[in-house]
């Protein structure tokens, strides 16, 4: 295998392992998944937006996103409204509980991925971020 498909493989499978660790550990502490602590996570970011700007910017589809927005909003942790400027638009936004439930999912997976980088002192981290962005963009 060449490097670049051998750093391909690598990154797909270490995407793989995050989330799926990430959803578990979600799901066993606060009752939700990755793909709705991302979306909360946007509606701090973006509060008021619509689901089709939520999906783009997580690089869902539309229904996928709509599935989580129900879940979430029969939690009680998202609220819907019609947008002022054009009646055919809903706003998504964070109920506080939503909120508070946002802020503790973001402490519980700093906490996680902190373990999993302890091996690599802060100038190494510093590195990998620096290399991760650049492929990213």
């Amino acid at each position: 295998m060449d490097t670049t498909n051998l750093i391909h493989s690598l990154l797909h499978h270490l995407s793989a392992v995050f989330t799926r660790e990430s959803d578990q550990i979600l799901q066993e502490q606060l009752g939700i998944g990755f793909s709705q602590y991302k979306i909360l996570t946007s509606l701090q970011d973006s509060p008021a937006i619509q689901q089709r700007h939520i999906a783009v910017n997580l690089g869902q589809t539309e229904a996928s996103i709509s599935r989580q927005v129900k879940l979430l909003h029969k939690k009680g942790m998202l609220t819907s409204r019609v947008s002022p400027r054009n009646r055919r638009v809903h706003l998504i936004a964070l109920t506080p509980k939503g909120e508070r439930i946002a802020e503790a999912a973001q402490n519980v997976l700093r906490n996680y991925q902190h373990g999993s980088l302890e091996h690599m002192n802060s100038k190494q981290q510093a590195h990998l971020l620096e290399l991760l962005a650049q492929v990213h963009a």
